[in-house]
């Protein structure tokens, strides 16, 4: 799955292809692979996701796997951001309470993007564990480059998961 999520972020179409075919073969799910390219949706964009989902659908149906997938969203437009905050803040602590305490009023919008979008939208949702969601974040902020706020927060919360330093390196 992290293969996948890095070639998904880095849109390497063909091996993304030929990634996602050996996967189904070692008994990866399809729901699996899907989950893994929605939980990165928030740091690679829905173009990026757009386009990996097309290339992922296209082995699905060569593969004779039947699409749509069933829905794993678990969370509504009225609870998204009280579930995403619930996450954030039993991952990342007391960090997050005092970083929305802090916030100026004019940027919450930001704070309740972070808890809905990031959190809500995609930690909520079934299929995968938070280890390994959060395994997958850390791998395409690492891949990207450029976010190391971001990725130094998410190897913390990998730890915080259940990931060990090893799991992390490797």
């Amino acid at each position: 799955l992290v293969t996948i999520v890095v070639l998904a972020a880095h849109q390497n179409k063909d091996l993304l292809s030929r990634n996602v075919k050996a996967a189904l073969k070692i008994g990866v799910t399809p729901l699996e692979i899907r989950e893994a390219v929605y939980q990165v949706t928030p740091y690679m964009g829905f173009a990026r996701t757009f386009n990996a989902l097309n290339v992922i659908n296209a082995v699905f149906k060569k593969n004779g796997i039947k699409l749509p997938l069933p829905d794993q969203s678990t969370v509504t437009e009225e609870n998204r951001v009280e579930k995403g905050f619930a996450i954030r803040k039993g991952i990342y602590g007391n960090r997050i309470s005092h970083s929305i305490a802090n916030s100026p009023p004019d940027t919450m919008h930001i704070q309740d993007n972070l808890s809905g979008f990031c959190f809500g939208d995609t930690y909520t949702r079934g299929t995968l564990d938070l280890k390994t969601r959060e395994l997958l974040t850390a791998s395409v902020l690492a891949s990207l480059g450029g976010l190391e706020s971001q990725l130094k927060g998410h190897i913390k919360g990998n730890l915080t998961v259940g990931n060990t330093r090893e799991t992390i390196i490797a």
